[in-house]
């Protein structure tokens, strides 16, 4: 699964966000991640054609293009500003470990299979967020999380037969995705989202095409050089999409909203490559949905009430 900005980058809706704005939010993040499904789908294709970290530089170095379009960092200046460009470069690089680890699951395991790893990334964030953000996390959603966990177990299955290094290579990614999303929030308070976003596209393009000439092969027939080309174009309209629907409606509005993209990911499965998900996998995945779920309606209800005591204590 391409990796969406974190909201807390992103710009807040203005309030008060009428119901038809965040119908509106809701309707475009739904859109954005069935674009990112369709990517998923391409990348696995392409993978039986092409080296990974080839179809990883297409990627970055069309949504490098698409943002030096939208952004134009040449008549805007502060776009190239950070104050903080080391936590900037190791953002980007926890990016790019995360595509390169999604995309080279994509070329082995099911794509509801790489979904539904992916679903993990909350239960990481939850885990980092204490020791490097200080939000400390309680009984309750330490339970959720080792409930999730368990739902990532029936998916993977260890023990039932050799554990293929795309599994871990998922789970890495969802581990990078983790902290790259922690990361994002402690650079919001700094940088802005325009300046996140140009710096994890531009050293993502730059990373890759200095590995480039060492996995190069020339894309076979105009179908392969046609959706090779196409990846860049459909991480940056996912990546916009979200930028849109988070201006519409506020992020615990649309982050439930996630998990519509393993709908779009278990039919491409079955539609295009004739996968269908195992009941191992379905079951897995509706634990890792639950508990995600659980944990973003804990965060929401904490948040109503951390809003309630600062408004009584003023």
């Amino acid at each position: 699964m391409p990796v969406p900005p974190a909201p807390d980058v992103l710009p807040a809706p203005a309030p008060p966000a009428a119901a038809s704005s965040r119908l509106a939010g809701i309707g475009l993040i739904c859109a954005a991640f069935f674009v990112f499904a369709v990517l998923d789908a391409t990348v696995k294709w392409l993978g039986t054609h092409l080296n990974a970290m080839e179809i990883v530089w297409a990627r970055y170095m069309g949504q490098f293009v698409l943002s030096c379009a939208v952004l134009n960092p040449w008549v805007t200046p502060g776009v190239w500003r950070t104050r903080r460009p080391v936590l900037q470069v190791v953002r980007s690089l926890l990016l790019l470990g995360t595509t390169l680890g999604n995309f080279y699951a994509l070329q082995y395991l099911q794509l509801d299979q790489t979904i539904s790893i992916t679903f993990s990334m909350p239960f990481f964030v939850a885990l980092l967020a204490g020791p490097i953000l200080g939000e400390w996390i309680g009984v309750r959603r330490w339970l959720a999380i080792m409930v999730g966990f368990s739902g990532v177990l029936l998916v993977v299955r260890p023990g039932v037969a050799d554990i293929h290094p795309a599994i871990l290579a998922s789970l890495a990614s969802a581990l990078c995705y983790a902290l790259y999303n922690v990361t994002t929030r402690l650079l919001a308070a700094t940088d802005s989202t325009a300046t996140t976003m140009f710096y994890s596209s531009s050293l993502g393009a730059g990373l890759t095409s200095l590995a480039l000439p060492w996995v190069w092969s020339a894309p076979e027939g105009a179908a392969v050089l046609g959706n090779l080309a196409l990846t860049g174009l459909y991480g940056g309209i996912g990546h916009l999409l979200l930028v849109l629907a988070h201006r519409r409606a506020p992020a615990a509005v649309l982050a439930p909203f996630l998990y519509t993209e393993i709908i779009w990911m278990v039919l491409a499965g079955w539609v295009i490559f004739g996968q269908t998900p195992t009941p191992w996998t379905l079951a897995g995945a509706g634990v890792v949905i639950a508990s995600g779920l659980y944990l973003i309606a804990r965060e929401r209800a904490d948040r109503a009430e951390r809003a309630i005591e600062a408004t009584v204590g003023d």
